[in-house]
């Protein structure tokens, strides 16, 4: 699809090849608020048609590809963590929910994680529970079961409001290995940051907001197909600046609701900033055909 849409970008012209494939992301009003049942979802592929390539999620931190993110995700991805024999998992490795949420503000009060917290039970919550279990006697599993969610819970306090949705900047996640040659914008979920990166050096970094679990972003590499600093959306008409289309109608763009709401709300898939100033500099600097990673 990327090869085909670079092809009619050359041959007919920006104008006839952005025609072919509707563009939205849109604000969604909350991160689980459904999806128009009448308006596609922002860059997703036709019925029937091959997926977007690297719709599978990489490195062993991802859970296991489900349809439909949920419960029953959470559950095979809990069951598929390592255990002590009979102890059950509460919260494990590619679960996401608010009690995750809470967790890992937690983990921060206790200075065992240092990115905000996103409800989202990756590869640095892993390792951050590993280190509680191994200094408070409990098995380091990693997951966390009843004994450890209770001792977690008794040296610390509940997290208030700001500390599970901090508006401070995130603290950028470690590189996926892809993103470490050439000019790439390396877009980490887990984190919830893009970092700007040319030869492995990493020149900026930004917060950034996903889709929501019924319009998700799509993980993978991906390449700087085409870029508008003035669009809206013809989903969604909502104004999308500085935009940096990677996978059909799916972009790196300037939010207005990120910026006023934060992590309150959620995109239509694309992956949106709110420091217009960065995103400005960062835009004048990205070419067509520079890569983009997008990963847990």
């Amino acid at each position: 699809m990327q090869h085909r849409q670079r092809v009619l970008i050359r041959t007919l012209g920006l104008a006839a090849a952005v025609a072919l494939a509707a563009t939205g992301c849109g604000p969604q009003k909350s991160d689980a608020g459904p999806a128009s049942p009448s308006a596609p979802v922002a860059g997703s592929s036709p019925a029937g048609s091959p997926s977007a390539p690297g719709d599978a999620k990489p490195g062993e931190s991802s859970p296991a590809a489900s349809p439909t993110p949920g419960a029953s995700q959470s559950a095979s991805a809990s069951a598929s963590a390592p255990q002590a024999p009979g102890v059950k998992p509460i919260m494990a490795n590619g679960d996401e929910s608010d009690q995750i949420r809470d967790l890992q503000a937690r983990l921060r009060q206790l200075k065992l994680l240092s990115t905000a917290p996103t409800g989202f039970y990756g590869s640095k919550t892993t390792a951050a529970v590993k280190t509680f279990q191994s200094q408070h006697g409990l098995g380091a599993t990693g997951a966390v079961d009843e004994a450890t969610w209770k001792k977690v819970q008794g040296l610390s306090k509940k997290p208030t409001e700001e500390e599970l949705r901090p508006p401070t900047t995130n603290e950028v996640d470690a590189p996926d290995p892809r993103c470490m040659q050439g000019r790439v914008m390396c877009i980490s979920k887990e984190s919830r940051t893009l970092a700007w990166m040319i030869d492995g050096k990493v020149v900026s970094t930004m917060d950034v907001r996903f889709g929501s679990e019924n319009t998700p972003t799509r993980e993978g590499l991906f390449e700087v197909g085409w870029k508008a600093k003035d669009w809206t959306s013809t989903i969604y008409h909502t104004a999308m600046p500085y935009a940096m289309f990677f996978s059909e109608g799916q972009a790196v763009h300037y939010s207005a609701d990120f910026a006023a709401r934060g992590y309150a709300g959620a995109s239509h898939g694309c992956v949106n900033v709110r420091d217009k100033a960065k995103l400005s500099a960062l835009f004048d600097q990205v070419k067509v055909g520079d890569k983009v990673v997008v990963y847990w």
